[in-house]
């Protein structure tokens, strides 16, 4: 995919053939408090397990799922089927698609009620993704730390997306680094983020 410049960020290439763009200002502040409360109060919250290491866990965050009817994706373990777009994703899928030119048919939708929630290090490296999937995250609510590393160590890269901004990575990203959103000792609010993927196939049983 050739990266259009749509976005106020600038493309940060990362090795070998990665990248990731920052757009802190992809929503109005308006729009993103509407949208928070509308998606906190309206989307179907629940807290879901997952297999780490061999042993199923509790994740650490509240989620929904959503996208084209019957399609599936799979982490952890868990696999997870989308019955449709409540309008209000639609219509933030329909503008990543118009911006983009990448149509999405899924997004996971993940609620972190405080800074014990959190994300661990990961890659959406999925097989039903495709071979360089892009993926596009839309923050709600509170700046939470946002965390690149090479999947073979070295420094991170940090990012502090606030309410309204968006994530978009693309190339081979995904494997070759990994993301996370740490816990935060700190006394925080709640934050919602969007991640808009392509389900290329369905996961296998």
């Amino acid at each position: 995919m050739a990266v259009k410049s749509f976005m106020a960020g600038d493309v940060l290439w990362l090795a070998p053939q990665g990248w990731i763009i920052h757009d802190p200002e992809f929503l109005s502040p308006a729009s993103t408090a509407e949208l928070l409360e509308t998606l906190k109060d309206g989307l179907d919250w629940r807290q879901q397990p997952i297999r780490l290491f061999g042993r199923e866990v509790m994740q650490p965050r509240l989620i929904d799922f959503h996208g084209d009817t019957g399609t599936r994706y799979r982490y952890s373990g868990l696999i997870l089927e989308a019955s449709g777009w409540p309008v209000e994703l639609e219509k933030l899928r329909d503008r990543l698609a118009n911006d983009s030119g990448e149509r999405f048919n899924t997004v996971l939708c993940n609620l972190y009620r405080g800074g014990n929630d959190s994300m661990g290090w990961h890659a959406d490296d999925e097989q039903e993704l495709g071979p360089d999937p892009i993926v596009a995250s839309i923050s709600l609510g509170a700046t939470r730390r946002f965390l690149l590393r090479p999947r073979g160590g070295g420094r991170s890269i940090e990012f502090r997306p606030r309410g309204g901004s968006l994530l978009l990575m693309g190339g081979d990203l995904q494997h070759h680094w990994q993301h996370q959103v740490p816990k935060t000792a700190r006394s925080i609010g709640e934050r919602i983020n969007l991640t808009f993927r392509r389900v290329v196939m369905r996961p296998r049983s």
